[in-house]
């Protein structure tokens, strides 16, 4: 199958590479220079530094060649840019194909989460969101991971399994897309939370008391957008917001953890070359748990901080003073 993927990130790059072992893969970047690295040296420094990419790879600046070239489009551009991306390219694209999003997050005026703007930019396509605990440089070393393709059509989404099953990655499939989507997006938030905590050095209780209390917030939100329960204790919730609050090659986890040693949010953002969603996303969360009357005190918390409301110190002050009246969910 020829295979496009749009955008060179970590995340792009990394799934291009493993698709171009048994597909024709093509992956498109905005920048010429990064197809130029990929094509003549089979690396990608900027994103993935120290890897090399599959030989069978091939990169190209021209979105018009990406497009005529899929039979399966792949969008990994950040949330921001995938909707002006795909009315650029929606032009040329092949009737029909499949369409995976690899972006975890939504779109911030309409709050619409990736596979809605996808449907409404390229009608007619079978779209499918991809997600899980999926850290970029752990799957390039060959290390054993597992992630969730959601798509409402199983029988498409078990076709696009078996081109995205590679070596010791494990692709599982899910129908519910809305948990699926807001189980990546909305744990980036809770990963800031995790982040400040390491930073202010509050204690491994403080940060298992967030990343807990973060998943039940998480999960009363999805469930009230359309999302089942149960996603949200798998791959795409727990796992997916496990790794992000844990893994030191956590990006929002980094943004957390470089506020709470009281940084300024523009200086970590600026020093970034990758996109961390989840300060973005804590602004649109803030404004769906109201949209749905969900009480959120972790991601409410995150949202204060993120505006410049309060300090990452006094955050946590908040959390630990609200009243002891909540249920533990399990």
């Amino acid at each position: 199958m020829r295979v496009t993927v749009l955008g060179a990130g970590s995340w792009g790059t990394t799934v291009a590479s493993m698709m171009s072992g048994r597909n024709d893969t093509l992956i498109w970047a905005r920048n010429a220079a990064t197809t130029h690295e990929i094509n003549d040296t089979h690396t990608n420094e900027t994103y993935l530094p120290g890897f090399e990419l599959s030989r069978k790879l091939a990169a190209t600046s021209d979105l018009e060649e990406a497009m005529t070239h899929a039979e399966l489009l792949v969008v990994g551009v950040p949330t921001s840019a995938v909707r002006s991306t795909l009315q650029k390219a929606s032009q040329w694209i092949n009737a029909w194909i499949p369409i995976v999003s690899l972006s975890k997050g939504f779109e911030q005026d309409t709050m619409l989460r990736m596979t809605q703007v996808i449907k409404e930019e390229v009608p007619g396509h079978p779209v499918a969101a991809l997600t899980g605990p999926n850290i970029a440089r752990e799957i390039m070393a060959g290390q054993a991971a597992a992630t969730v393709l959601a798509t409402e059509d199983l029988a498409v989404g078990a076709e696009i399994q078996n081109v995205l099953h590679r070596g010791m990655l494990r692709v599982y499939t899910n129908h519910d897309v809305i948990g699926c989507e807001l189980g990546g997006a909305l744990k980036n938030v809770v990963a800031i939370a995790c982040g400040m905590a390491q930073g202010l050095g509050v204690g491994d209780n403080t940060r298992s008391m967030v990343m807990t209390r973060g998943l039940a917030e998480l999960t009363r939100l999805g469930v009230a957008m359309g999302g089942e329960a149960a996603t949200f204790s798998g791959l795409a919730g727990m796992g997916d917001l496990v790794t992000t609050c844990i893994s030191p090659h956590s990006r929002n986890r980094h943004v957390g953890e470089q506020l709470g040693l009281g940084r300024k949010l523009n200086d970590i953002l600026g020093e970034m070359t990758m996109v961390a969603e989840g300060v973005k996303t804590a602004i649109t969360v803030n404004d769906l748990a109201k949209q749905h009357d969900i009480e959120m005190p972790v991601c409410h918390e995150i949202y204060r901080v993120v505006k410049g409301r309060v300090s990452p110190a006094n955050a946590y002050r908040g959390l630990r003073l609200r009243p002891g009246h909540e249920r533990d969910p399990g």
